[in-house]
Formats: structure tokens, sequence, C-alpha cells
């Protein structure tokens, strides 16, 4: 809902946030800065102690930018008045063309419904390039996807490339950042995935960073906790099990890359796609570290929230698969990985070097990183939206029944008597793009994280 008021009794002005040219011309003619977010309203009217829960939720949170306000709907609202090149799509309103996209996505103008679904038949597990960023300063755009369908036989889908190429708009050219190695996804052909053809997308250049994931990520981390539970106190032995366990060069890794991205974005002014092999791990941890070195916005703690919410949960990583264990656990599973902690050991790297730029401090990231492990919430829960249900008194499996009956971990952080623990008192706001050294001797260990990894025990660090 948008409103305009004259006085305190209105007049008010209603419109659909789905209906795009109702509210382009609401936002431009009545000049809107300001969205008020009702959903902690309606949430908390639905809450068993209502008088708790608006205490709780309704605070002057609840009054913010629109580009601070989580969800799709409101990041489409969020460029109304900046471009008419995009739109929201509800393609996928009941998952059915990606189980793992949330309910609507935002899309080029031009690209239709019927197209969409035939460019997701392309992509792995229906995956079809969404918008992830657009970049205010030269209107270049971050777009994010799972790997094409190329297979042995050099499949090819013009509703893919329509889709591409109606992403660069005016541009010559757009760079395609993929996640795994060219080898890594020269091997995916032979089992029906690899990448985008230079004959067919012949306006992208493919530019190939290896990320490792999955069970590689996994013993990383498990060899680093291990080093620093040794009680030894042998420096030698300690450094090199810490070389060993290569925690530190994934994090150079995906700095680098994320580095990457932003400077096609910022300097280059050219667009960038990025996708690996599903989309749901190494692409989303890209996609998140270059809007945080390229927006201000999600150095704050509301934008750093609203980003974990769209780049994360919304956008499909399977929480519930990767974070079911921590490394303490002796338990291997085979789809665990800490791809969110590495997210969280990045950007507590971007925090020491720019200790001024961040709005939020140490500690929540902290404590998201023993959140995602064991929570008290909701939040991380299940693994794409699909598995959350949004309304009570619809048919519901048990595990769904149960995440109704969860609190939002950030209705708690976001009280007042706790929002200033996780407030980082030198903040000042940096409007510029940060650029991460990665250079050996900028990279440190992270204690905090290490310290949840080891249930509270004290850990050797030299």
């Amino acid at each position: 809902m948008a409103a305009t008021m004259e006085a305190v009794s209105g007049p008010f002005i209603y419109a659909d946030v789905l209906d795009y040219k109702n509210l382009q011309e609401l936002v431009i003619n009545n000049r809107i800065t300001w969205l008020v977010h009702y959903s902690a309203l309606l949430s908390a009217i639905g809450e068993a102690n209502v008088a708790l829960a608006r205490r709780v939720n309704i605070t002057d949170l609840c009054i913010q930018r629109p580009r601070t306000i989580y969800g799709v709907s409101k990041v489409h609202a969020e460029l109304i008045g900046e471009t008419d090149r995009w739109r929201l799509s509800c393609v996928n309103k009941d998952f059915s063309v990606c189980p793992t996209y949330p309910t609507a996505v935002i899309v080029p103008r031009s690209i239709e419904d019927e197209t969409l679904k035939k460019a997701a038949k392309f992509r792995q597990g229906g995956r079809f390039p969404v918008l992830s960023y657009y970049h205010r300063n030269n209107g270049m755009v971050i777009m994010r996807s799972s790997q094409p369908l190329v297979g042995a036989h050099r499949r090819r889908c013009k509703e893919d490339e329509l889709l591409l190429q109606a992403v660069l708009g005016g541009s010559d050219l757009g760079y395609i950042v993929d996640t795994r190695s060219a080898q890594l996804a020269k091997q995916a052909t032979l089992i029906g995935g690899g990448s985008e053809s230079k004959s067919y997308y012949i306006n992208w250049k493919r530019l190939h960073r290896n990320l490792e994931r999955g069970k590689v990520l996994q013993e990383s981390l498990i060899k680093l906790v291990e080093a620093c539970n040794d009680q030894s106190n042998n420096m030698d032995r300690w450094l090199s099990k810490l070389e060993n366990s290569k925690w530190l060069s994934h994090v150079n890794s995906a700095l680098i890359t994320a580095g990457l991205v932003a400077e096609c974005v910022e300097r280059e002014g050219r667009s960038v796609l990025v996708h690996g092999s599903e989309g749901t791990d190494t692409t989303l941890l890209v996609t998140s570290l270059a809007r945080l070195i390229l927006d201000p916005e999600c150095r704050t703690i509301s934008g750093f929230q609203a980003l974990i919410d769209r780049e994360w949960i919304q956008a499909g990583h399977p929480f519930q698969l990767r974070s079911a264990h921590s490394a303490f656990s002796h338990a291997r599973l085979r789809h665990e990985a800490p791809v969110f902690l590495l997210f969280l050991d990045c950007c507590w790297q971007l925090s020491r070097q720019f200790p001024l730029s961040l709005q939020f401090s140490e500690a929540l990231l902290t404590r998201l990183s023993q959140e995602v492990y064991a929570s008290n919430f909701g939040t991380f829960l299940c693994n794409n939206d699909k598995e959350r249900p949004r309304r009570k008194g619809t048919q519901t499996s048990t595990r769904k029944s149960h995440f109704l009956k969860t609190n939002s971990l950030w209705a708690w952080i976001n009280r007042p008597c706790e929002l200033g623990r996780y407030t980082n008192p030198l903040y000042e706001c940096n409007s510029l793009a940060i650029w991460p050294s990665v250079n050996p001797q900028s990279l440190q260990l992270w204690q905090g994280m290490l310290s949840v990894c080891l249930n509270g025990k004290p850990c050797t660090v030299w």
C-alpha cells in the first residue's frame, strides 16, 4: 500500500504493488520517497498474544526507506521512477516453474512470462536469470541463475538467449561469471549441464573463477576447527594444520570473485550474470558479497538483514541441508556445506578492513553464525520458500506446521533493547564502493566464528 497525505485525515491513494503503471505514476507524480511497511502490523494481529506482539513488532523500524524493506516486490517498487526496463513477474506463483525461487521475481520488461517458462526449462532446477542488484550509478545489473542445460549435444534455447539479450539493453557487452573452473564446466556437459556458448551468446564474455563447494568446503572447516582445538602449544604444527585447512584460501577466492563482479559493474559499466551449477550456493555467495561492496544500503543493519533475506533465504539457499550440523559434529552428511558461514566470514573481513563503513558489528555476524545451526527462531528453517507456508489455515505438513509456530530473528534483533548490541558505534555512512584487500596479510582468522564452531570452547589462534 502506498499513500500520500495532505493532512492527518487524508486524502489517501491506494495502489496494488503488482500494478506497475499505476505505481509508477503514483511515485513520480506525488514524489514519494518513503514507504510504510505494514506486514509487521498484520503479523502481530495474527499472534496469540496481540498486545505482546505489537510491542515487539510495531516500532519505528516499520517505517523505512523502500530499499530497506524485505521482499522482491519492495525492491521492484524501489526501482519505479528510476527505470522502466524491469517488471515484477509472478510466473512462479505456484512454484511450478522453479521450486526454489520465490513466487515473484524481477525480470526485463520486454520478456513475457511464456518466454520465462521456456528459458526455465533450459536452466538446472528451473532457475532462469533474475535480477539480483540494480546499480543506480550507471544502470548496470547483477543477475543470477543456474547453469544452462547444454549437454553433450550442444542444445540451445532461443528464449534464454533473448532473455539475456534483454538484460543488456543498449549495452554491447556483458560478463558471465561462472563460479566453476573451465574444466569443471566442460565436464558438466557430459551430464547435461555446461556453459553458455560463445556462438549463441555473442554479446556475453564468460569468465571462470573456481570456488569450492560441498564436501571440499565442509572438510576445510572441519580441519580448521580441529587446528584451533589443538592444545599441543606447538606453533609449527598449528600453522601446518591451518595451511592444510585452506579455509582462508576459500575466503580469499570468494572476495576476489565478488570484487571481480563489482568491478565489472562499477568500473567497466557492464552487467553481469553469475552462476555455478545449481545456483543456490556459490552463486548467492558472490552476488551478496558484490552487493555489499557496491551498495551502501546493504551495509546498514536493516539493509544487511534485507540482503540476507532476499539473496539467501528467498533465493533458495538450502539451509536445512547445508547447516544440519556444525563443524564440531562428527556427522558427515552428503549435502552439508558451510557456504553461508563463509559469507559471514567474508563480511567480517570487510568489517575489519573498513571499520567505519558497516553499521552492524561483529556481534551480529557472530549471532548469525550461531543461529544458522541452532536457533530459537524460524528465519533459517527449510530450504526454500516453497517449504515455508505463509498463511495459517492452509493444509501443511508437520515440518511446515512447526514453521508457522516460529518467530522471526529479525523482529527480535530489531527491538530497541537489542539493536544497540549489534550496532557499530564508529559507523559513518560511506556512499562509495569498498574494495577489499585480498593480500595474505590482510586476511585473518575470525575467532568469533571459531568460538561458535567449538561450542564456546577457547580456541588456539597464534
